[in-house]
């Protein structure tokens, strides 16, 4: 069953529960995935519907912050639960040791097709480590992704 599927079927399934707050982001994960449908006028794949909810996590977590700074611990808690609800459709998020992992392998393979790598060559390396990344069909934390590289090609 696709994310999307998932989604509507799960919708129906707080309804009957009468789950507000679970139904209420559900709503708006549906929302999220068919404007995104409507916008490119083809049927999202489970890669394209696991980027829309990824991007409302992270739209999630900035509003975390600012409520926080804001002291608004009420509606901080209310984006917390959210993200609860949006992560149980996303694949796991891999842990910092598989990404340190991810990033010898993939730094690896472009120093053995010649590459010498140094600071300057971050761009090429985060390339290749989100490739890796898409093709195990994994999710990380761009910016723990970021830092390992960085750290990688510094040492």
């Amino acid at each position: 069953m696709t994310i999307v599927e998932r989604t509507n079927q799960d919708m129906v399934a707080a309804m009957k529960q009468r789950a507000p707050e679970r139904l209420s982001t559900l709503r708006m994960m549906k929302a999220a995935l068919k404007n995104k449908e409507i916008e490119q006028r083809a049927p999202l794949s489970d890669a394209q519907a696991a980027q829309v909810l990824s991007t409302l996590i992270n739209q999630r977590r900035d509003s975390i912050e600012q409520f926080t700074k804001g002291n608004r611990p009420e509606l901080a808690a209310k984006e917390a639960a959210e993200i609860i609800v949006i992560e149980e459709y996303l694949p796991k998020a891999a842990d910092e040791e598989q990404i340190r992992q991810i990033v010898a392998e993939a730094l690896g393979e472009l120093r053995a097709q010649g590459a010498s790598l140094g600071p300057r060559d971050m761009g090429p390396a985060m390339k290749a480590v989100q490739a890796k990344i898409q093709a195990g069909g994994i999710r990380a934390d761009g910016r723990m992704v970021s830092e390992t590289v960085k750290a990688a090609l510094a040492g």
